[in-house]
């Protein structure tokens, strides 16, 4: 059953993972019911992942939130996402960070996405529908970048896109590693746990 109201369902979700104060603010603003596939929206409030469509998942909320914790994205000003799928964890950073850029290679979602943006009056989230491997050139660099899928190896491409001192954080290898670009250009990494998440692809799948 949905929490009496998003505060509560905030508060559940910071009993699991560690939270700021703006990132558990964050949570208790966007409703994750939206966001969820027609005929599920009554699970939104459930701690788990949930299937999409297209062979997609809108993650887990504790995902999220631990994704979310490690971007360290409070003083940013921009941040690249790199699959935006439901885009649910766009929404939550769009209430954190002032610009919100995300990619994703399937139209259907990404049509769904936008709908959502547009309903909920999210109007600094930017959306293309692209390959995500190559970025988005035209806004770099960010100063934080997130997969939301899994990537073999840290894609050069976005390390190159981000600012000095800014923060990648991605799912490799089935662990979510934070990437820091040090000022001589070098990367620095911590693996903070593991997460399961659909891989990275080529190319782009249109309706």
């Amino acid at each position: 059953m949905p929490p009496r109201n998003q505060s509560v369902f905030a508060q559940s979700l910071a009993e699991e993972v560690h939270l700021s104060d703006r990132v558990k603010a964050a949570f208790a603003s966007v409703d994750r019911a939206p966001f969820m596939p027609t005929g599920l929206e009554r699970q939104a409030y459930e701690l788990r992942a949930m299937p999409l469509g297209s062979n997609q998942w809108i993650s887990s909320p504790l995902t999220v939130a631990k994704m979310t914790m490690a971007l360290e994205c409070e003083n940013a000003d921009s941040v690249l996402e790199i699959g935006c799928g439901s885009g649910y964890q766009a929404a939550i950073l769009s209430k954190i960070v002032r610009r919100v850029f995300t990619i994703e290679r399937i139209e259907k979602l990404l049509v769904e996405a936008k709908a959502r943006f547009k309903a909920l009056g999210l109007t600094q989230i930017n959306t293309r529908l692209a390959d995500g491997g190559g970025g988005w050139t035209n806004y770099a660099p960010y100063d934080r970048i997130l997969l939301s899928c899994e990537a073999a190896s840290l894609p050069q491409t976005l390390i190159d896109q981000l600012v000095v001192g800014g923060i990648l954080v991605a799912p490799i290898g089935g662990t979510i590693t934070r990437a820091k670009k040090l000022p001589d250009h070098t990367i620095a990494t911590t693996t903070l746990g593991q997460a399961a998440f659909v891989p990275l692809l080529n190319g782009v799948e249109k309706q």
